[in-house]
This record gives C-alpha cells, sequence and structure tokens, in this order.
C-alpha cells in the first residue's frame, strides 16, 4: 500500500510518498512554502532529482492539489494514478484529553479537531485545511490522524497540571499536553535497541531539539513528563519561541509595549528564541558561526540553549531518580555535534562518560557517545516522524 503523508502548518505543507509494501521506501517528498502569499514556493524531490518552481498558492486546498498533480505528472511523478495511494496519513499538532492514539478521521473526529482551533489557531486549520482538500479530491481514499500530542497522554497529573485555579483546568483544560510525541516515542525504541536493550525496560531522556525542540523523560516506555507545555512555548530556548519565561514578565511588558494578546503571541512565537537574543540568527549553525566570530550576542544565544538542555537533563534524571539512556535527536540534536559538546560536557556526576572522538563532526547517524563504562548509555539516533505516521496509517486502514 503506497501511503500519503501530510504534515500541514499555518503557512507550509510537507509531504512523502511511502510504499509500505517495499519496506517503506519513499517514492517522493517534498514541501510547499509560502502559501498564501503573493507567490510560494514549491519543492519536490524524487528517485535523486529535484524539481522547484515559484507559483501562486493561495490556500491549502490549492497546495494539496499541486502535491497530487506533482504525484501523477508525466516528468516528476512516481505513480500513473492517483487511485494507487491507498491512504493518507495526517500529522495533527494538538489532540487535547480526547485523542491518546491516531484514529480514522470522521466528521466527529473532524468536529472534534474544529473545537481545539482557538487552542491552536495558528496550526490546524491548516491540518483542517489538508483533511478536506484530500476529502475533496480522493473522497473514497481513507484518511488517519496522527497526534502530536498522544504519546504523551500517560504524564501524571503531577507533571501535566499547572499551578493556577483548579476551575480553569476543569473549565478549559489548561494543562501541559507536549508535542514531538511522534518523534519521542520512536526514537527511545529505537535508542535502546541500538544499545541491545527493550525501551520498556528503560529510564530514558530523550532530547529532540530542533527549531522547534523538547526534552522528554521516558519511564518504561511510557511518557511522565515533557518540556513542552499547553502550546510550543513553554521549556528550551528554540528557533524563534522563547522557552520557559516568568509569566509576571510577560505581563509587564504587555503593560509598557501596549501590547494585544496577538502582539504578545508573535513575540514568544516568531522573535524570540535564539532570532530574538542573537538579533538576526535563528539557524543554529549561523549562531555558531556568530559566537566563533566574536559576536556577543550569538554567544549569548548560544550558551543559553545548552544550558537549558543541560538544566532539563538534570531535572529529569530527579524525576526518574537516575537515566539509563540520553538520547540526541532532530535537526541540531542530530547534526550539530557542536551543540552536543557542551552539552555533555561536565556530566560525570551523573556517571555520563562521552568519548568525544566519536562526537567531533558526526552528524545524521545513529551512533553511541558513551564510553563502555558510562553509567549512562549516550547515543546519537536519527529520527522518521513520517515512517511512524506512514505505519500507524497502515494498521488502523488494513485492520
Amino acid at each position: 500500500m503506497k501511503i500519503l503523508v501530510l504534515n500541514c502548518g499555518s503557512s507550509s505543507i510537507k509531504y512523502q510518498l511511502i510504499d509500505m509494501a517495499n519496506n517503506g521506501n519513499v517514492m517522493a517528498k517534498g514541501v510547499l512554502e509560502r502559501i498564501g502569499l503573493e507567490m510560494g514556493e514549491f519543492t519536490h524531490k524524487w528517485n535523486g532529482q529535484k524539481h522547484y518552481e515559484q507559483l501562486p498558492i493561495p490556500n491549502h486546498t490549492a497546495g494539496v492539489g499541486i502535491v497530487l498533480k506533482a504525484m501523477v505528472d508525466p516528468e516528476i511523478g512516481v505513480i500513473k494514478d492517483l487511485k494507487e495511494i491507498g491512504a493518507v496519513g495526517n500529522r495533527i499538532v494538538f489532540g487535547g484529553e480526547e485523542f491518546t492514539e491516531s484514529c480514522i478521521i470522521d466528521d466527529k473526529v473532524v468536529k472534534k479537531m474544529e473545537e481545539f482551533i482557538d487552542v491552536f489557531p495558528l496550526h490546524l486549520p491548516g491540518n483542517l485545511a489538508g483533511i478536506n482538500a484530500i476529502k475533496e479530491v480522493l473522497p473514497e481514499v481513507p484518511q488517519v490522524a496522527v497526534f502530536d500530542t498522544a504519546f504523551h497522554h500517560t504524564m501524571p497529573p503531577k507533571a501535566y497540571l499547572y499551578g493556577l485555579p483548579y476551575e480553569y483546568y476543569e473549565k478549559y483544560r489548561i494543562r501541559r499536553y507536549g508535542f514531538h510525541g511522534t518523534s519521542h516515542g520512536f526514537v527511545a525504541e529505537k535508542a535502546a535497541k541500538l544499545i541491545g536493550k527493550d525501551w520498556k525496560d528503560l529510564k530514558i531522556i530523550s532530547c529532540h531539539l530542533g527549531s522547534g525542540a523538547s526534552i522528554t523523560a521516558v519511564d518504561h516506555g511510557r511518557s511522565v513528563d515533557t518540556s513542552l507545555g499547553m502550546t510550543p512555548v513553554e521549556g528550551l530556548l528554540m528557533g524563534s519561541r522563547c522557552g520557559d519565561l516568568d509569566s509576571g514578565a510577560l505581563l509587564y511588558l504587555m503593560d509598557k509595549e501596549n501590547l494585544t494578546t496577538k502582539q504578545a503571541s508573535t513575540i514568544l512565537n516568531k522573535k524570540s528564541g535564539l532570532l530574538g537574543v542573537s538579533g538576526d540568527k535563528q539557524d543554529m549553525r549561523d549562531v555558531r558561526a556568530g559566537r566563533d566570530a566574536g559576536d556577543e550576542r550569538a554567544t549569548y544565544a548560544f550558551d543559553m540553549f545548552a544550558y537549558r538542555v543541560k538544566k532539563y537533563i538534570g531535572a529529569y534524571m530527579a524525576a526518574m531518580n537516575g537515566c539509563d539512556l540520553l538520547l540526541f535527536t532532530g535537526g541540531i540534536g542530530e547534526n550539530a555535534w557542536f551543540m552536543r559538546r557542551p552539552i555533555l560536557e561536565d556530566m560525570d556526576f551523573f556517571g555520563i562518560k562521552v568519548d568525544f572522538s566519536k562526537n567531533d563532526g558526526v552528524m545524521g547517524e545513529d551512533v553511541i557517545l558513551s564510553t563502555p563504562d558510562s553509567k549512562v548509555a549516550v547515543v546519537v539516533v536519527t529520527t522518521d516522524e513520517e515512517f511512524v505516521i506512514a505505519s500507524d496509517t497502515y494498521k488502523l486502514v488494513t485492520k
């Protein structure tokens, strides 16, 4: 069965066509960006080849149409007929307390997702637009929703509740939900196999580090705490998100600058993090280059990122009474060896011993960094969220 995986963001669509009958082979993948602006961008890759063009992409419906047209295009396509697509798996950013696992999409699921839009006004409309576009073009093809939040439903109340009046949890379900769950679950199991263990026998700290970043404590196969909260703003310093912040400082800033909630949200989500601290650098490679060139603000950003990751690792070791396996994944976690080094240095108190000759320069590989006598195994492991989405979709539609 060939499964189309869609990841629809607020102004983008990432996609992969995966052949589950051929060991999960990725037949084609790509991204549409700048949706809704005057001119969009379309990048499509297949068989080692690449197609790029600029064209208007007025909305997600049009975007999905471009993706489907590319799949059967005589020059850049990989299938002859859209009927070859057996199912569509959709990455859904938020499932609330209602969706604790992946599910077949029907009208009830769509209606419930629509109720969540006020919590996620940037992402969920795009998710729903992708679902509706497929329903319009391929009405007979089953669709599956795979939720970022589902893996974290095992967190106990002491980890997910906030110190607000309890009535707000009861009325609005304000609590920690966590994200990147699809990745955390996948890499925790994969990393355990890498060291010859079963993940359900281990205490694992999973560091998914990228432009969006989170750390999760996985205790014997269950998420027990995670750094992202009700929204993807809490926790670590990120590309353009602030991470942990004194809420009183935010209120003070809003008063001083006469900010609306929408303006404040833009600052927290799009103008903060590495970008906000450095002034002009959102990519970790650029931050490192700035630091190496003596840029003081880039140095602050670099050091803050490493410090917060290290701090959360220590917190989760305390929360789980130890750790057997520490893993790094995501764009920064897999590739920025120069960031892994300061995170892992001076961690001998926890029994962490690293052979830095295995770390330095290593990018995009599954590798064990710890020494044989380290009490904690330390590994770099590549994630594959799209394959997880395709796998869940395949299991549900072939039941």
